[in-house]
């Protein structure tokens, strides 16, 4: 018991440094400070820490291939030339910037997934708003938010989705018919309040009278490269095979074929990633580890045992209950506790999409719920702008709830 309690407090104290950030300090640090803790006083056998932190390699593939093509993408004015297309096509109307911006994000997140979402257009977007000279946290909170909620329109949408599903997607078509309407109902509902919460911020017009320079050979590459990372993702996945290795080939690809136009050292562009989001996944999986360890999974398992006598309301109270879960420990380990849960028990088909639509959908709450939303943080720190935990609540307060019985109530009413 004393073992127990000691290593749900390493988890929570974690938990919380990542949540609050402590002395401004980044937020992998309390993460790979809670599985170190967890190591030295022995909570946690060496060997067992690093088969965890194992288990997250295809996420870490993911997410390097990302990052580099989103930093390739900026060295070469992809994202000014981006920037300068949507302040154009706005025609001096924020409000219509917002639409572009969340139409760009639905697109984005559909297709690349919600990190790619967080990393590759969030600096466009800040880029489009400095230029049109238009407010930029409307548009900024467009592409958190959209990042989430478009994040089930398709299995590569999201890579939680692959550690909910053990990495054993099922068929597009399956897919579809589980998800089409709950997706369509979490997009509008998402857009209508937030661009109510933004109304204020929205009704000013916004600069149209902005220069657009030609892509150079290398930005035409980089745009060449993201669209054909899009392209193999939706193949890999229609072949149920996994997306980490696949991304970060393409993604490694991209970057020196634009380093090789350019005639731009890799090894500079590399140091500009944000590397330290690696570390942070890797300290969740641990984390995660350590409380399966504690037992706690099995009354987790035993929970949705119960909740498939009556499908229809264990899937809704599954689903909220993941959905606020996934703000109290990041989506990422809260799915992976659900994974193991669920193939513990194999609840039926409607309990386990709905806990997929708690753990995407459900971090619209928070600035930490999801991976995306901390790599869409790092994206606007490095252009000066900051956006704090209470901040972000009244936005997701308003905009999540909502958004997660829509998208609940559209995937009971298809049955």
């Amino acid at each position: 018991m004393l073992a127990t309690g000691a290593t749900w407090g390493i988890c929570a104290a974690a938990t919380a440094g990542v949540i609050a950030r402590p002395f401004r300090l980044p937020e992998a640090i309390w993460a790979v400070l809670g599985a170190g803790l967890l190591i030295v006083f022995g909570l946690m056998p060496f060997p067992a820490a690093l088969g965890a932190v194992a288990k997250g390699l295809d996420v870490y593939l993911f997410l390097i291939g990302m990052m580099v093509l989103s930093e390739a993408a900026r060295e070469q004015g992809l994202f000014d030339w981006i920037a300068s297309t949507a302040a154009i096509n706005a025609r001096g109307s924020s409000a219509r910037l917002f639409v572009l911006v969340y139409a760009t994000g639905i697109v984005t997140t559909t297709f690349l997934s919600n990190d790619a979402t967080a990393v590759v257009l969030t600096p466009a977007v800040y880029a489009a708003a400095k230029k049109a000279k238009a407010e930029p946290l409307p548009l900024l909170f467009a592409c958190a938010l959209i990042a989430n909620a478009a994040s089930f329109v398709l299995p590569i949408s999201n890579p939680a989705n692959l550690v909910l599903y053990g990495g054993k997607m099922p068929p597009l078509g399956t897919w579809f018919g589980a998800f089409a309407l709950p997706s369509v109902a979490a997009i509008a509902v998402t857009f209508a309040l937030l661009r109510w919460v933004e109304r204020e911020r929205l009704a000013g017009a916004c600069n149209s009278d902005v220069a657009r320079d030609p892509l150079s050979p290398a930005g035409k590459a980089a745009l060449t490269g993201i669209v054909a990372t899009a392209g193999l993702l939706i193949v890999m996945s229609a072949l149920d095979q996994p997306l980490g290795l696949p991304t970060c080939l393409a993604g490694l690809a991209t970057m020196l074929g634009v380093c090789a136009l350019a005639k731009h050292s890799p090894l500079a562009l590399a140091r500009s990633v944000s590397w330290s989001v690696l570390p942070l996944v890797a300290g969740l999986f641990v984390l995660v580890e350590a409380l399966d360890r504690t037992g706690v999974i099995r009354h987790i398992a035993g929970a949705l045992q119960a909740a498939a006598a009556n499908p229809a309301q264990g899937a809704a109270v599954s689903g909220t209950v993941l959905a606020f879960a996934s703000n109290l420990m990041n989506n990422l380990p809260a799915g992976l506790v659900a994974s193991t849960a669920v193939a513990q028990v194999h609840p039926p088909r409607l309990i386990v999409d709905a806990l997929l639509i708690g753990v995407d959908l459900g971090p619209n709450l928070s600035v930490t719920g999801s991976l995306a939303t901390i790599l869409w943080l790092q994206a606007i720190r490095r252009e000066g702008e900051d956006v704090g935990f209470w901040r972000f609540l009244k936005v997701g307060a308003a905009t999540m709830v909502p958004a997660l019985a829509a998208a609940l109530g559209a995937r009971l009413l298809i049955g």
